[in-house]
């Protein structure tokens, strides 16, 4: 051996880089080793037995099948270890990462700055003084650039000049063919001509750009002192819209002549440029293009800090704020990390981190995102170590999948600030220029992991869907290190009611975001992540399967002038009502969107039955004694027969091989073709009218069968159908039929359809939708809150105040999911109609609104709707309105209840079109929609061949409107009420209807038109139908 060299079995010399000590960890002992030499083109690790032995006074014994090291002063057996295929093996241990302040190589460098060019590259080099071990060639090459940055010539250079920031501003959109993790479909960017520097935006619309520009003109201008004078776009409509505020504003705005995109050059270099780079980082890390938006972000985070020969070899960063950017604090995109996780852990014999994946720079903090794979949770950690060498996602085979979740089940997984008591505040500034302080631990030396047998105990699996475990952060939050922060930005509030740990988190007062919670049973995101799971893949095989038996398509050689539909796997877990797994479901469904009106669709439609449908016919049948019957339609959409010409690609992960090239023509329909569901109604109506069955005309989706006066029913809703009739054997010998003619699975007796609980009970069934409402709370963090016993409050009352949300996206998903409970929920009606009244613009108090809904609906998770059994055959209805009860437009409110027998079967809540001059005339157009209501109703149940007995009834608190309904004067007060509402006259003279008068107290239609006290509401909800199910 000599001083720089050992000398191998072969005669070669291996080069000795450094010599120094480090530990050795097992089980139950820690190990010295001295005089370690590194020797990096050695492949394997040796440990001298002798060296061993002399540096931990121990002695080792070999026996036939293990071996026992000793200490020699006390002979006790300090490790045991045993062989394996004739080695010794020494015992498994978790890795260690053991530090070595060793010079980076310039590959290193190329690939942490973002994969710059050499030029630039060597010029950083050089004038930081950035340590590299070996001299900086122009040949070297990088698989990544080589693979995403080949482009065209470029255009010559642009004529326009400017002398100070913010003077011209040039602007463009850009559009993924996909969408993101986080949801993003589109980004802006806004280009400082005369500092070249960029500020980029995620978008979820393209008509988010008005509001971003109104946003970063705020900030920059008042960062910099000085107004934006110039912008410069394309036509897009995006910024047709800005024409009003720039004109306002003094902002002279240029556009390009059409089909000329060249001339916003400055735009599409940049694009091109973000785009190659964030392309290169995602390659080289082997992540998924669906981690665009982070890649995009950080390569904008770089491209800043590069210096441009336009800039004579300065930085954008540079240039606008004067200061040197910080090159120490850049790491490798992608890279393995450990980020400080100890605030997170339940208790002390937890580890304190865990192996994650580093997505960029944050913005308004001085630390890094780190992505655990495990559970997609996203941390913002200021104290992380890095090993740029390792890439987690690089186990995957094959190229970065391009497959993107549904945008509505795959929302943003939030960055978890990880709390740091000594980290001072960060520094301010008008964008991403928020340099990372030095991280507390060692500085940025080469990592290298020291592992006698490399068995981690926690795999680095790549995550296969975006589980949210907190919180989902708003987009006005920045999601990439380069959007300006907001000079007020609003403090974010946690739906959780309490802390349920002793862990101080960041101050949280006004978190407007919703949280998903976490999933044991994850549906895949990408194809390449399914057909690794048998259940999934087998899913898949059954779903391919029936398309090539169903005769779906045929494989056709492409054509230019073919409209060729993209499609894309769709995963779901079906639950039964209990929640429990049913199946897994994999969907093959065209790209609709691809479609093109009049060339590849002419008409849609869908069959969708009516609640209202649905309610009439389960009380008849509950009390007639009728059996409720449920079948689901297997592959329903492709039954139907085609009469366009539709060309599909063909399926992902499952090409021909002989033909790979080769597009669908497709036969028949496919779940995701526009005409899909219509063509599957037609097949259906078609065979259900040969049969015998007649459509009804008040409801296109309830079919009825009349047999010597023995009826059947028959809602559709899609591919799930319930029949219920008067004879049991008239149905089994009607699915006999059916079952020849289409796949069905028979569900049975009904008992979950569509969300809704049917419980049967000694008064009925009880309609639930219990476990819709455990999900909504379940996806709001709010199931273990306070409840409450009214939905909406007396005071104060709901008016147009308050702050305006950020983004109205998570009011408007909860409030949404809230109308889908007044299938089952009349008492809701009220408080979601006023709710949806602020969709456009929600704000702070609208929220706290919301909030106590759901405090209402945590206590009530168990309530649903009645169907009696003992109802007697009539129809009535509660009319009522509150005047003026509108504060912000007095404008009044409509309600009303309809009963058929003690069953109710119909309610509405809405808000009058018109002002009302008085109390009558609110009430008597409350009327007209009931009367109106009704009307439909009798023609539903002359379908149902049902006879009422008498003509129905609607119930009026208020004498002037009863009167008026059946009084031929016309009041000279009620002249101005549109001739519509006046039908009802003709309704109560011609004997179809009656109005009679009730007192307030018995109003049941009253809880629907005005928050109520406890003890009125309470009431008035028992009277309405609402009961009470035993907790499962």
């Amino acid at each position: 051996m000599g001083t720089d060299d050992i000398l191998i079995g072969d005669g070669s010399n291996l080069a000795i880089t450094h010599i120094g000590s480090t530990s050795l960890k097992t089980p139950h002992h820690h190990f010295t080793l001295n005089n370690v030499l590194c020797v990096p083109s050695m492949k394997k690790n040796l440990i001298s037995i002798s060296q061993f032995c002399t540096s931990n006074n121990v002695s080792i014994e070999f026996l036939p099948s293990t071996f026992l090291v000793k200490e020699l002063q006390t002979g006790a057996t300090v490790l045991k270890g045993q062989t394996k295929d004739g080695v010794y093996e020494w015992p498994n241990s978790s890795p260690l990462i053991a530090f070595s302040a060793t010079k980076t190589t310039s590959s290193d460098w190329h690939h942490r700055l973002g994969h710059p060019a050499f030029p630039i590259l060597k010029h950083i080099v050089s004038s930081n003084s950035l340590g590299v071990s070996s001299s900086l060639s122009s040949d070297f090459s990088c698989n990544a650039c080589l693979c995403n940055k080949s482009h065209k010539l470029p255009f010559s250079n642009s004529t326009i000049v400017s002398t100070q920031p913010l003077e011209i501003i040039f602007s463009d959109v850009w559009t993924s063919p996909i969408y993101s993790h986080n949801g993003f479909k589109y980004y802006v960017i806004f280009i400082d001509h005369f500092t070249k520097y960029i500020w980029f935006y995620p978008l979820k619309n393209k008509s988010d750009v008005k509001e971003v520009f109104i946003r970063f003109k705020a900030i920059v201008e008042k960062h910099f002192h000085s107004a934006i004078k110039t912008l410069y776009s394309d036509n897009g409509g995006e910024y047709i819209s800005l024409t009003n505020f720039l004109s306002t504003n003094g902002i002279s705005h240029l556009t390009t002549p059409p089909h000329t995109p060249e001339h916003n050059g400055y735009s599409e270099r940049r694009h091109l440029h973000i785009v190659e780079t964030g392309l290169a980082l995602l390659t080289h890390a082997s992540l998924p293009i669906s981690y665009w938006t982070y890649a995009f972000a950080t390569a904008v985070y770089l491209i800043n800090r590069m210096p441009t020969p336009t800039l004579n070899l300065s930085s954008p960063y540079h240039k606008i704020f004067q200061i040197a950017p910080n090159y120490s604090k850049l790491k490798v995109f992608g890279c393995l990390c450990y980020p400080w996780l100890k605030p997170y852990t339940s208790h002390k014999l937890e580890p304190r981190s865990k192996p994650c994946v580093f997505l960029g720079y944050s913005l308004t903090q001085s630390a890094y995102y780190c992505l655990d794979p495990s559970t997609s949770r996203i941390y913002v950690s200021r104290h992380v170590k890095f090993v740029e060498s390792q890439f987690p996602y690089s186990s995957l085979s094959g190229p970065p999948s391009t497959h993107h979740p549904n945008p509505i089940a795959t929302w943003i997984p939030a960055p978890i600030p990880i709390p740091s008591p000594s980290s001072q505040p960060p520094l301010t500034m008008p964008s991403e220029a928020i340099v990372p302080q030095p991280l507390s631990a060692a500085p940025t030396p080469t990592q290298y992991r020291f592992h006698p047998q490399h068995k981690p105990t926690q795999p680095l699996t790549p995550t296969l869907i975006a589980t949210l475990n907190h919180s989902t952060p708003s987009p006005q939050i920045p999601t990439s290190p380069t959007n300006p922060p907001d000079p007020h930005p609003l403090p974010t509030h946690s739906m959780t009611t309490r802390a349920k740990n002793h862990i101080r988190k960041p101050i949280t007062k006004m978190n407007l975001h919703t949280q998903l919670s976490k999933s044991n049973n994850l549906e895949p995101t990408t194809v390449s992540a399914a057909l690794k799971d048998p259940k999934w893949r087998k899913a898949m095989s059954d779903e391919c399967d029936a398309l090539v038996q169903n005769g779906t398509w045929e494989l056709v050689p492409p054509d230019p002038t073919q409209n060729i539909v993209g499609c894309k796997w769709v995963f779901r877990i079906k639950r039964n009502s209990d929640g429990s797994i049913d199946r897994f479901k994999a969907r093959l469904v065209a790209k609709g969107f691809h479609q093109r009106p009049g060339v590849d669709y002419l008409d849609t439609f869908s069959p969708v039955v009516k609640p209202t449908t649905v309610r009439v016919v389960l009380s008849l049948a509950v009390s007639r004694g009728w059996s409720l019957r449920q079948l689901d339609v297997n592959n329903a959409f492709l039954q139907g027969h085609l009469s366009e010409h539709v060309y599909m690609q063909q399926p992902p992960g499952f090409v021909d091989q002989d033909h790979p090239s080769y597009v669908c023509k497709l036969r028949k329909a496919i779940y995701g073709l526009k005409q899909a569901p219509r063509a599957w109604y037609h097949e259906l109506r078609t065979f259900l009218l040969d049969y015998g069955f007649q459509n009804s005309y008040a409801d296109t989706s309830l079919f009825v069968l009349t047999v010597a006066g023995q009826s059947m029913y028959i809602l559709v809703y899609v591919d799930d159908l319930i029949i219920t009739g008067v004879h049991t054997k008239m149905i089994d010998s009607f699915v006999a039929v059916l079952a020849n003619r289409f796949s069905i699975k028979d569900l049975g007796q009904l008992s979950y359809f569509l969300g809704v609980e049917v419980v049967p009970n000694q008064q009925g069934i009880l309609l639930s939708q219990r476990r819709y409402i455990l999900d909504i709370l379940a996806r709001t963090h709010m199931t273990d809150a306070k409840p409450v016993l009214t939905p909406i409050p007396t005071s104060p009352p709901l008016l147009k105040s308050g702050t305006a949300l950020p983004d109205p996206t998570e009011y408007r998903t909860i409030v949404g999911s809230l109308q889908y409970l007044l299938i089952t929920r009349p008492d809701l009606a009220f408080a979601v109609n006023k709710l949806s009244q602020y969709m456009h613009t929600p704000t702070t108090d609208h929220w706290n609104f919301v909030k106590r809904l759901l405090r209402y609906l945590c206590g009530t998770i168990n309530e649903g709707l009645q169907i009696h059994r003992q109802s007697p055959l009539n129809l009535h209805a509660y009319s009522d309105a509150d005047w003026a009860g509108d504060k912000n437009d007095f404008s009044s409110t409509s309600a009303y209840v309809i009963y058929l027998g003690r069953n109710p079967v119909s309610w509405s809540s809405k808000k009058q079109q018109t002002v009302a001059r008085s109390s009558t005339e609110a009430e008597y157009r409350s009327v007209a929609n009931a009367a109106a209501e009704l009307n439909w109703l009798c023609y539903l149940l002359t379908d149902l061949r049902v006879r009422l007995p008498c003509c129905p009834v609607i119930y009026c608190d208020n004498v002037g409107a009863t009167q008026l309904c059946s009084n031929p004067v016309f009041h000279s007060r009620m002249k101005h009420v549109a001739v519509d509402f006046h039908f009802i006259r003709d309704q109560v003279q011609n004997g179809v209807l009656r109005v009679a008068h009730v007192s307030s107290a018995d109003q049941l239609a009253d809880a629907l038109t005005k928050p109520l006290h406890r003890a009125r509401f309470l009431d008035l909800k028992s009277k309405i139908g609402l009961l009470s199910r035993a907790p499962s």
